[in-house]
Parts: C-alpha cells; structure tokens; sequence
C-alpha cells in the first residue's frame, strides 16, 4: 500500500462541461470551461510565484494570463496589439488579483459582443475596416484553442510552484 507521504498529489479535476446540443453552444461552453480552468491556476497564488518564471522561456503564470487578457480584447473586441511578446508579462505592480480581474472584464465584454450574435458565420466587429474580421465561428475555435494551450502551461507551472493538479 503507498503511504501518503510517497503517494502523488491528487488531482483535482472539473471534466468537460456538458453543454446545449447547438454548435454555439458546445463552443461557448468549452471556451467558459477553460477561462475558468486557468483563473483557477493563478487564483491564489502567492508573490512572487505568480510571475516568476519555473522554464528557461520565462513563462509566468501571470504573464500567460495578462496574454489571454490582450487575446480576449484583440479577437472579440478588435483591439490592436503592436507587441504580441510584451503581452506575455504582467506590469510590476500588477497584483494577482488585477490581472484576474482584468482578464473576467475582457471575458465579460467579449461574452456580451458574443451574445448579440446568433449565426456562428457572422463576423465579428473590428476597429479598422482594412482589417478582415474573423467569424464567430473562427473566434470561437481560435479561443479554445489559445487558451487549452495556455491553460496546460498554467497546468504545469502550478504543478511546479505547489503540486497543485488538474483543471
């Protein structure tokens, strides 16, 4: 029998969300299942450990976090970003807290421009007409995409600092 001191940590885990049966639907609940997953791995993180790098990349947990923020904002709000890499790091005296906060607000605001959109063909709204807007439908995917990708980095930075594990 292990012992709990030779025993791996648990993981604590959310499974996939069971959504509505409509295309729009199942997008939207699994992006929302995992901008949830990874605010849950920079909530409650200590300073410095929140943004300081555990790889040589100097990837951070609030660095990928303030990414996802801009990544948000650029795709459903169509803010322009001059500097994707700067994006990766939070400011100095951004706290924790701020760039959860910052990053629920552009969560929340790109959920309403969402909201007002029934046909997943439909293109998003865009600052500058000689930019091509994407669809919703591209947005969407795109989304889930960048932020599974990010949230398994937060995944294993979280596993670095503490050993906590899962979604």
């Amino acid at each position: 029998m292990v012992s709990d001191a030779t025993r791996p940590h648990r993981r604590r885990d959310n499974p996939p969300p069971r959504t509505g049966d409509s295309e729009a639907d199942v997008l939207r609940g699994f992006l929302d299942h995992l901008r949830t997953s990874i605010v849950a791995k920079v909530a409650g993180i200590p300073e410095p450990q929140a943004r300081t790098a555990a790889v040589p990349s100097g990837t951070n947990l609030l660095g990928l976090l303030n990414h996802l923020t801009f990544v948000e904002r650029s795709t459903f709000l169509g803010h322009d970003v001059t500097d994707w890499q700067a994006m990766f790091e939070a400011g100095p005296a951004d706290s924790a807290a701020d760039v959860v906060a910052r990053y629920r607000d552009a969560v929340e605001r790109a959920n309403d421009v969402l909201d007002e959109y029934a046909d997943l063909g439909a293109t998003l709204p865009r600052s500058r007409p000689d930019r091509p807007a994407p669809s919703i439908r591209w947005a969407l995917t795109h989304m889930i995409e960048e932020t599974g990708r990010h949230a398994g980095h937060a995944d294993i930075l979280r596993e670095l600092i503490d050993g906590t594990t899962g979604r």
